[in-house]
C-alpha cells in the first residue's frame, strides 16, 4: 500500500505535465485542425528559461532552495518567454502557410521542431545541465507510510490552478467565446466581426506558455534538462491529447492524467523498460477502438 500511495502521487505529478503539454496540442488543434509538432520543444524552451533565469537572479543554492514567490517569478517569466516564443512561431512559420495543404504545414512544424532542437544545441550546449534547486523537496504528507515531498505537491497544484485558469478562460470571457467560435466555424466567426488572426495568435501565447510551465515543474522533479528533452514528453503529450479526445480541452487534461500513471505505474511494477512503450500502445489502441478519444466526438467533414 505504501509503494502503491506513492506512485500514485508519482503518476500524479507526471502527468499534470504531461495534461499542460497536451492543453496546447489540442487547442491549436481545436482552431487550426492541425498537429504543431514544434510544441514539445518549446516545452524544452520553458525548462531552460528557468534554469537561466534562476542562474541570472542567483535564486539557486547549494543544497537549499528559495523563496516559494522567488520561484513563481521564474515561473511567470518562463510562461512569459514561451508565450513570446509561440506568437513569433505562428506569425513567421504558420500564418503564412495558412491556406496551404495540411501536409506543408505539417512538414513545417516538423521543421521548426528540428530548428529549435538544433539551435538550442548550439546556444545552450548539447550537454545536460542541472536544473536550479528552485524549492527545497521536503517531506509535507504521510499517508501509511509514503512520505509525499513539497515538490511533487507543488507541481500538482501548479498545474490544477493553471489548468483552472485556462478553463476560466475559455468558458468565461469574450475572448474565451471567441475562440470557442472560430473553433466552431472560423468563416461565420469573421463574419461576426471576430478578429481571426488576433485568436489564432492569442491561442499559441496561451497554449505555450503552459508548455513553459510544464518545463519549469518538470525541472522541479526531473532536475536534468537538455535541447532533446522536449522530444518524448512532446510525444507522450500528444497521446495524451489523442487520448481524451483531441480538440477537447478537459480530455487533454484527463488524457494527461492517464499516461502520467500508467506510465509510473508501470516503471515501478514491471519494468522501466516498458515506461515509452506503453504510451504509444495506447496510441494504437485508442486509434483502433475509438479514434475521436474519450471525450471527443463525431464530426462529419463536408466535401
Amino acid at each position: 500500500m505504501t509503494e502503491f500511495i506513492q506512485q500514485v502521487f508519482n503518476g500524479l505529478s507526471l502527468g499534470s505535465i504531461y495534461a499542460l503539454i497536451a492543453l496546447g496540442y489540442t487547442m491549436i488543434y481545436g482552431i487550426l485542425r492541425f498537429i504543431n509538432f514544434a510544441h514539445g520543444d518549446v516545452f524544452m524552451i520553458g525548462a531552460f528559461s528557468g534554469y537561466y533565469l534562476g542562474i541570472l537572479f542567483s535564486f539557486a543554492t547549494a543544497g537549499g532552495g528559495t523563496s516559494l514567490g522567488l520561484a513563481f517569478l521564474i515561473l511567470i517569466g518562463a510562461m512569459a518567454i514561451t508565450g513570446a516564443l509561440g506568437f513569433i512561431i505562428e506569425k513567421l512559420a504558420y500564418k503564412p502557410l495558412r491556406k496551404s495543404p495540411k501536409l506543408a504545414i505539417l512538414i513545417t512544424a516538423i521543421g521548426v521542431s528540428l530548428f529549435l532542437e538544433y539551435s538550442g544545441q548550439l546556444v545552450f550546449g548539447a550537454d545536460p545541465k542541472s536544473f536550479p534547486s528552485l524549492l527545497e523537496n521536503k517531506p509535507v504528507v504521510s499517508l501509511s507510510g509514503a512520505v509525499i515531498g513539497s515538490n511533487p505537491l507543488v507541481v500538482l497544484l501548479t498545474a490544477a490552478l493553471l489548468m483552472i485558469g485556462l478553463r476560466i478562460i475559455v468558458m468565461k470571457t469574450k475572448i474565451g467565446t471567441a475562440m470557442r467560435a472560430v473553433s466552431y466555424n472560423p468563416t461565420a466567426a469573421s463574419l461576426m466581426g471576430i478578429n481571426i488572426n488576433a485568436i489564432i495568435s492569442f491561442t499559441f501565447v496561451v497554449g505555450s506558455s503552459l508548455a513553459g510551465a510544464a518545463g519549469i515543474l518538470y525541472g522541479l522533479n526531473y532536475p536534468s534538462i537538455d535541447p532533446l528533452m522536449g522530444i518524448l514528453p512532446g510525444l507522450k503529450a500528444f497521446v495524451a491529447a489523442v487520448l481524451g479526445g483531441i480538440g477537447n480541452i478537459p480530455g487533454a487534461a484527463i488524457g494527461g492524467m492517464i499516461i502520467g500513471l500508467l506510465e509510473t505505474f508501470v516503471t515501478g511494477y514491471i519494468s522501466p523498460t516498458y515506461r515509452d512503450a506503453i504510451a504509444f500502445g495506447i496510441l494504437i489502441l485508442i486509434l483502433l477502438f475509438k479514434p475521436t478519444g474519450i471525450l471527443g466526438k463525431k464530426e462529419v467533414e463536408k466535401v
